[in-house]
């Protein structure tokens, strides 16, 4: 449970990068609490969808992993990013990714920020 916790967060603060160094992904609300909820609730639908979704895309393009050694990662992390802001938006979560483009810059600065700070956060197992 604390690894998923741990997780979570950690998929919020790279969100939360990501929302902030790119203009075309925006995140929307009233006041910062609801900034910081919606936030949260999106890094869930992140982590379920990285759960569930991604493993199945990569088995199926695992030719094009191959191909391109490695480099299609980024195509996939592109998909679950726009599938992200799709579900967030009939979850009625103030989350919009505009256009491929911006989810492939969006999920290369996710992959980075989950990364560095997968380094710092505990394990929790």
């Amino acid at each position: 449970m604390m690894n998923f916790l741990v997780k979570t967060i950690a998929n919020a603060g790279a969100l939360a990068v990501a929302v902030w160094l790119v203009d075309k992904i925006t995140l929307t609300g009233d006041s910062t609490g609801k900034k910081v909820g919606t936030l949260l609730l999106v890094a869930l639908v992140f982590g379920l969808v990285n759960a569930v979704v991604k493993p199945l895309v990569q088995l199926l393009t695992l030719p094009l992993f191959i191909l391109t050694l490695g480099l299609f990662t980024l195509i996939v992390n592109a998909l679950m990013l726009l599938l992200t802001s799709w579900l967030a938006d009939v979850l009625d979560l103030s989350f919009h990714v505009e256009g491929f483009w911006t989810a492939v810059l969006g999920g290369l600065i996710i992959s980075i920020v989950s990364w560095a700070l997968s380094l710092v956060l505990p394990d929790g197992d």
